[in-house]
């Protein structure tokens, strides 16, 4: 029964590999529920490829040729992309830093894969540089550190740019829980691109009741795993 066993999983191994992946509908039943009958063999306009399974690391990009010369760009790892922060117009390229959730499957998240609508932390750096340098206000910092960066900066600022940023700060409205997430140096945001196909990890800064959806997400993972423990 051994050898036999052994050369059943050896041929299906075998079989697998000369396989390979089909996009096609013919194998699929009927509404019904009934059988077709397969009258024609695979197609290459109907291939597909294996998954990139895009992993957080240094960049490596490979070129992939697709139907009528097109090229595709297959991310087999990545540690930057550009990032929106919608409420405040503003994209900057930021680094990955790690991918905290995934609505579909939590072996993306152990792996650190990067797949579209993964959420993930990026550094919060460029963003802060830019807000500071936009409102002339501190970010993620306490008052005390605040008011003596305030005070420094305006000594060195003409009347002029003061004038600016004080037209600036009356609309501003910065959301607590960001400021909060500023003070971690880390911002939750979402990948909305496709590594596997376009080679990039660009995507949004997570906000309002997306934020806190996530949040609350994250929570519970958290909580899930202390009971475990």
């Amino acid at each position: 029964e051994g050898p036999r066993q052994e050369q059943s999983v050896g041929h299906w191994q075998w079989a697998s590999e000369r396989m390979g992946i089909s996009r096609d509908s013919r194998h699929k039943r009927r509404a019904t529920g009934g059988k077709r009958a397969i009258v024609r063999k695979k197609r290459k306009f109907e291939l597909g490829r294996q998954a990139a399974m895009t992993k957080l690391g240094s960049k490596r990009v490979h070129e992939v040729r697709a139907r009528g010369g097109n090229m595709k760009y297959r991310a087999i790892r990545l540690e930057s992309g550009n990032f929106s922060w919608g409420s405040e117009v503003c994209t900057r390229k930021a680094r990955i830093l790690d991918v905290v959730y995934n609505a579909s499957n939590n072996e993306l998240v152990r792996t650190k894969t990067l797949v579209k609508n993964s959420v993930i932390q990026v550094d919060a750096g460029p963003f802060r540089q830019w807000y500071e340098q936009h409102y002339g206000v501190e970010v993620g910092r306490k008052k005390k550190k605040k008011d003596e960066a305030l005070a420094k900066d305006e000594k060195a600022k003409s009347s002029h740019v003061l004038r600016k940023l004080a037209a600036r700060q009356k609309l501003r409205v910065l959301d607590p829980v960001i400021d909060d997430q500023f003070a971690n140096g880390r911002l939750l945001a979402c990948i909305s691109s496709r590594p596997g196909q376009c080679g990039r990890a660009d995507g949004y800064i997570l906000e309002g009741k997306e934020l806190e959806f996530y949040q609350k997400k994250l929570q519970a993972k958290k909580k899930g795993a202390k009971a475990a423990a």
